[in-house]
């Protein structure tokens, strides 16, 4: 089954431990928010939970600084670390990926944990190597939500559509092409429309062992709730880095669980 986190704004943090089945920790906001770093470095070592090391990519638009990173990945201790990558660039993400090959081993050698390859690229070509290349070097491969390359081969009426069945059709295709490694565990990165995720279980693509989204926790923030397991055809452009010191009322609260409740019945393949 298909494990789920969200993020969340830091006064919910504690309560995420009992919906999510690890934690995400988005690295350069352990820098600016001590109650965020609190909470992280107590994952592990308190709560006894998964805990996944994103480098900050989508928030910050580069990767976090690859020295830093390590340096939190040492102190934090994750169970698993997405190398920093270079957005749509195939050849840097690789390199990215060689030049951290050190602190890769490093960590590994002093703690147990798995390194996570993101797929980058801006077609199909670029993409495919990309995923080799990870999928020969990495523990764990990620696939990204927004490329500009699902627009292409993406079907729909708008971006969101687009994203949606792109990223179902990149996987496809990648499994028609005999270039799908059905033997290593893959990791959703993020997510469009809440209805995509029904489309992996459903076609018993089995080794997509997790996602991660803020979907359920931003849409419930902005009161809005899911039409059931269809989720939503609309999606907030709002980053939850964004409202990280929200407080959150008992309204916004039962609107998120609700959100969240819907979100792992999509992820089972009820929709």
């Amino acid at each position: 089954m298909m494990k789920v986190s969200h993020e969340c704004p830091i006064s919910i943090l504690k309560q995420s431990l009992g919906f999510c089945d690890y934690q995400y920790c988005l690295v350069h906001l352990t820098k600016t928010h001590p109650d965020y770093y609190n909470h992280y470095k107590s994952v592990r070592t308190v709560y006894n939970q998964e805990l996944l090391l994103d480098n900050s990519i989508f928030e910050l638009g580069k990767a976090f600084d690859s020295q830093e990173f390590y340096k939190s990945a040492l102190d934090l201790q994750p169970n698993m670390f997405i190398v920093p990558d270079v957005l749509e660039d195939h050849k840097e993400t690789v390199e990215s990926f060689k030049r951290f090959e050190d602190k890769k081993n490093d960590l590994k050698n002093t703690f147990l944990t798995k390194s996570i390859g993101a797929v980058q690229g801006k077609n199909w070509q670029e993409l495919k190597e990309c995923y080799k290349f990870m999928s020969d070097h990495a523990d764990m491969i990620a696939i990204s939500f927004d490329f500009s390359y699902y627009q292409i081969t993406g079907e729909g009426s708008n971006h969101l559509e687009k994203w949606c069945s792109g990223r179902q059709r990149f996987i496809t295709d990648l499994i028609n092409n005999g270039v799908w490694n059905w033997n290593k565990p893959h990791h959703l990165l993020g997510n469009s429309l809440p209805k995509e995720i029904s489309y992996y279980p459903n076609n018993n693509i089995y080794n997509i062992r997790s996602v991660d989204t803020s979907n359920p926790i931003v849409h419930g923030l902005f009161g809005i709730k899911y039409n059931g397991t269809f989720g939503l055809d609309h999606k907030k452009s709002t980053k939850l880095a964004d409202l990280i010191t929200a407080e959150v009322s008992d309204e916004q609260m039962e609107c998120i669980m609700y959100n969240v409740k819907c979100f792992r019945q999509i992820t089972q393949g009820l929709y």
